[in-house]
């Protein structure tokens, strides 16, 4: 029997075994656990090598040269101070001299803390920017958006300037959603207002229409899985694989 046809056997397998949890959890299922938790393991010692390690470690202390062997970029000797640190880690495991393990955590924490101020605002600033929206048109004459297919970059620019209808309606839809479901978490005093109420309440309902359509998009996620598992089953391993080599 041919490796291809063992691997497609072998996968198809795993891929039942996988599923059958959907029925009950069985020694089948647990078994390519464990097998997929192994491989999962062994992949990710040599993928902590081959793409953290070596790129950013590695490489970096001793230098990288050219496929013609022409020396690329020069060593720094200071990185292999980071060697002690990193090993100060495993110090967790010892009763004795498990203080040394703090040394390499907090240095990560500061590092990471400094770091979180510029993700943050990286993440959370082209959202800011992009939440003040006009909602006044500037053009009516169309009242949507022209096409600017095969238009040079003068008139994209030129057609970008201008807020239409449609655009305009659409900003006035996220306003509202927005301001609403911000006035939703105002919990820190009681809204008696009948309109603020009336606001938070619509805010309620935003969210859960969000919520749904993002628990729609997972749903959907797993059964693309699903038929991508199918279509491996089915299609790669039992018409093309077995039947075809017959």
């Amino acid at each position: 029997m041919k490796y291809e046809t063992i691997r497609l056997i072998f996968g198809a397998l795993a891929t039942v075994g996988l599923y059958s949890v959907l029925y009950r959890e069985n020694k089948m299922y647990r078994f390519f656990e464990h097998v997929f938790l192994g491989l999962a393991s062994g992949y990710t010692l040599v993928a902590v090598w081959t793409e953290t390690l070596k790129q950013s470690w590695w490489d970096p202390m001793v230098g990288t040269q050219t496929e013609n062997g022409v020396p690329g970029q020069p060593g720094f000797w200071a990185y292999m101070f980071l060697l002690p640190i990193g090993l100060m880690g495993y110090f967790v495991f010892s009763k004795k001299n498990n203080w040394l393990s703090r040394i390499p955590i907090g240095i990560i924490l500061g590092l990471w803390s400094g770091q979180q101020l510029q993700v943050w605002w990286n993440r959370y600033g082209p959202q800011l920017d992009d939440s003040l929206r006009p909602i006044i048109p500037t053009s009516f004459n169309p009242m949507f958006v022209p096409s600017t297919k095969g238009l040079p970059k003068i008139e994209v620019d030129a057609i970008k300037a201008h807020v239409y209808v449609s655009t305009a309606v659409s900003n006035i839809i996220f306003v509202i959603t927005l301001l609403s479901v911000l006035s939703y978490f105002l919990f820190s005093f009681e809204l008696k207002a009948k309109f603020m109420q009336k606001t938070t309440l619509l805010g309620r309902w935003l969210l859960m229409i969000g919520f749904g359509a993002i628990f729609g998009s997972t749903v959907m996620m797993r059964f693309t899985l699903l038929i991508d598992r199918m279509y491996f089953i089915w299609v790669e391993t039992v018409w093309q694989g077995i039947l075809g080599q017959k």
